[in-house]
């Protein structure tokens, strides 16, 4: 376990790290729509667009199995 936590945490650090120069480099895309949703299959619907979408709460979860 402390292992586990150690490695996370050393994660964590480099996402930290690394995220500054990731807004920098994004901020020219504040205020235009967002992009297509793209990606593999749909599990348990038909895929579905922004236009669709546009008006309601939509939560985007991002994971893997592995």
């Amino acid at each position: 376990m402390t292992r586990t936590m150690a490695v996370v945490g050393v994660f964590m650090l480099g996402l930290l790290a690394w995220a500054p120069g990731r807004a920098a480099a994004q901020a020219p895309l504040l205020g235009h729509p967002a992009p297509e949703i793209a990606g593999g299959p749909w599990l348990n619907s038909p895929p579905l667009t922004l236009g669709a979408l546009r008006g309601r709460v939509v939560l985007v979860e991002f994971w893997a199995a592995g």
